[in-house]
């Protein structure tokens, strides 16, 4: 269950990166046309302010739809080898369920379903994220189990592939028919755990990005974003900021579940990162620079965070925990003293810049000190935490693994890197199957004894996570597009 739990958090980034291009769109279209926020008139405005307003129709695109890039994605995804016929059944999937659970469909079905106002607003509110979701999750499962199908003779021509998308038109008929009685509790209980985080204000803005982070080792991260960020129970701070909407357009403060992340993504993981380079045993901290030190300018340029936390996480796990909580602390500061910004893929300064162009922006120069204090505490205490309970942080590990220490992934040697990867993970007979995410490569193994760990580090990954069973994830960081492409040629 785990590890399929962290597939689908895998195939959640697939329509999770169509987000830098709204974001970017979106800011450079409101600072040339600010008219188009709340709605302005651009008539006779200039041929700046119709760009303007033509680039903010073309993020809003996206944002405006965006469970159908969930419904595609994670079709795509989770479906054997990424076939796109899993796209396309997914898809039938989405329409059947969302016209079937319309409002109009469910009150002519149904007719007292008009008389309850809390089933009405489940029922209105079906083309969301989670039933996307769901039809994604329906296509792929379909493709995998029916992509092979033969029927008899007389229908050979919808045998294999083709049968997919009927059959995912016939579960979604019957998840139609659960989905008419259940939806109405589970979007109550979504409502419940939405307004009872939203309720705490600041504090649960807080609670929101400890748990946000504590949950990235397993991935399921995504389910929680799922809540805050995307509009599947009426809030949504992630849509409802880039469709260029205010804190009065919506009943919490605009961005509170987004800001409190750039100060800690910008300046507390280089804060974090200075540390552990600081207290890194003598004659190994250039290591130690090697290992975090690009993993801290990728997390302050685009907020990818990753190389950084594997880099410690299964080191020193109580020291992640304090990370986390370092989170929580700094998003509920940020929200008590009106600093708002959004991301459209993560809390980097790249969204910062584009964000700060929109609607719902409000003193970003906050930033500053903000990031000033970030800095200053995430140092301080990872300093403290690190001496104080000897943790096991990088540059700081047990002298047991000498071809560890020369791990170097070359710029221009992926093919090198790959073909060590493979090596220890048991070589080409062993892979049972091969993806990757934004940092990760992800595998799952035959074998697992014959995983060799410290070979695999020679390659110079920042980390190897087990989730269970026969799965391997290998940490290599933002580059790990390339090193994916020469594993594929090796497999």
């Amino acid at each position: 269950m785990m590890k399929y739990m962290q597939k689908l958090g895998k195939s959640l980034m697939l329509p999770v990166a169509c987000l830098p291009i709204c974001g970017i769109l979106m800011g450079i279209g409101y600072a040339l046309c600010p008219a188009t926020m709340r709605g302005g008139d651009i008539a006779g405005t200039g041929l700046l302010h119709l760009i303007g307003f033509f680039l903010v129709k073309a993020g809003g695109a996206l944002i405006e739809n965006m469970a159908w890039l969930f419904v595609i994605g994670v079709g795509v995804g989770m479906a054997d080898e990424h076939d796109g016929t899993a796209g396309l059944a997914a898809l039938a999937s989405w329409l059947m369920i969302t016209n079937l659970l319309s409002e109009g469909t469910v009150t002519t079905l149904i007719p007292s379903v008009s008389q309850d106002a809390a089933k009405l607003l489940a029922f209105s509110k079906i083309e969301n994220p989670f039933i996307g979701i769901l039809s994604g999750l329906i296509g792929a499962e379909c493709f995998n189990r029916f992509k092979s199908v033969r029927l008899p003779e007389w229908l050979s021509f919808f045998s294999g592939k083709r049968c997919v998308a009927i059959v995912s038109g016939v579960v979604s008929i019957l998840a139609s028919f659960v989905l008419l009685f259940v939806w109405p509790t589970l979007f109550g209980l979504l409502i419940a755990l939405g307004n009872a985080i939203a309720s705490l204000g600041a504090v649960g803005a807080g609670i929101y990005a400890f748990l946000n982070r504590l949950l990235i080792p397993v991935g399921l991260h995504h389910a929680l974003n799922n809540v805050f960020w995307f509009d599947t129970v009426g809030l949504g701070d992630l849509s409802h900021f880039w469709a260029g909407d205010t804190s009065a357009d919506v009943s919490w403060s605009l961005g509170m579940y987004m800001s409190g992340f750039f100060p800690c993504m910008m300046f507390g993981v280089p804060g974090a990162a200075l540390a552990m380079v600081h207290t890194a045993k003598k004659g190994r901290r250039k290591e130690a620079v090697g290992l975090v030190a690009s993993a801290a300018l990728c997390s302050f340029v685009c907020g990818i965070t990753e190389p950084f936390e594997f880099a410690f996480m299964f080191l020193a796990p109580p020291l992640y925990v304090i990370y986390a909580l370092l989170y929580g602390v700094f998003a509920a500061i940020t929200t008590l003293i009106g600093f708002r910004a959004g991301f459209s893929f993560s809390g980097g300064g790249t969204d910062l810049f584009f964000s700060a162009f929109m609607p719902a922006a409000a003193n970003t120069w906050m930033i500053l000190p903000l990031g000033a204090a970030a800095f200053v505490v995430f140092y301080a205490v990872f300093r403290f935490a690190i001496v104080k309970f000897d943790l096991k942080t990088p540059g700081r590990e047990d002298e047991d693994a000498e071809a560890e220490k020369k791990a170097v992934l070359s710029d221009d040697d992926f093919a090198r890197a790959a073909a060590v990867i493979l090596e220890g993970l048991g070589g080409r007979e062993n892979i049972k199957s091969f993806d990757n995410c934004i940092t990760r490569l992800r595998l799952e193994v035959n074998d697992s004894a014959r995983v060799d760990e410290e070979k695999i580090m020679t390659a110079g990954v920042a980390g190897i996570m087990r989730p269970g069973g026969t799965a391997v994830q290998v940490v290599v960081g933002t580059k790990v597009q390339f090193v994916a492409d020469e594993m594929k040629k090796l497999l």
